[in-house]
């Protein structure tokens, strides 16, 4: 997966709270076994309407939100199923970041081992974001992992909290276990050592 470092980019707003994974991705998709085109299926009970044509009510489908890299989301986001296909719908159509007053555990961890950044704000900076992208849609927004800063469009940054090892993963562009091979001269050097 791509390295995370800094990402300055236009946000799409999502003002619903409780977005499930089967919102994300709807269980017809779970059977493809790869990450290429799932972002077909990314939230396409909401994109499309009954006839298969887009809907122009839905945000993401909305022209001037298109190509954002940061979703901002209500609080709760990713309920529901442990299915890894959520993560991998919104990665390929192309987000990078989703921003939330809280996610649920099981979604925000396997955000990290799919090189997509869950940040977590106050509900307030939240709510102002959807509004302030709503007027402004072209306001972009910049999430510096490095510094664990975001720097929301009238220029204000406010900090938000990583576990140091999910840090060091998605500024290595690396999964649990591929954090560990990348270390493993290091590791034969230990096992190497005599026991004494």
């Amino acid at each position: 997966m791509a390295s995370f470092t800094t990402l300055t980019s236009t946000a799409a707003p999502l003002r619903v709270e409780n977005v499930d994974t089967d919102q994300i991705i709807p269980a017809k998709y779970l059977t493809a076994v790869t990450k290429e085109g799932m972002g077909l299926g990314c939230f396409s009970n909401w994109r499309y309407l009954e006839d298969g044509s887009s809907n122009p009510e839905f945000s993401l489908n909305q022209p001037q939100f298109a190509g954002a890299q940061i979703l901002v989301a209500g609080r709760n986001f990713g309920s529901g199923s442990s299915r890894e296909h959520a993560v991998w719908a919104l990665t390929d159509y192309g987000f990078r970041s989703v921003i939330a007053p809280a996610f649920a555990d099981i979604f925000y961890n396997n955000s990290f081992k799919n090189g997509l950044l869950p940040v977590v704000l106050p509900e307030a900076t939240v709510t102002q974001l959807w509004a302030t992208l709503e007027a402004n849609p072209s306001a972009s927004i910049t999430v510096d992992l490095p510094s664990q800063t975001v720097t929301l469009p009238d220029g204000s940054s406010t900090g938000f909290e990583i576990d140091p090892f999910r840090k060091a993963c998605m500024l290595e562009g690396v999964d649990d276990l591929g954090y560990i091979m990348k270390r493993d001269a290091a590791i034969a050097a230990y096992e190497a050592k005599p026991a004494y």
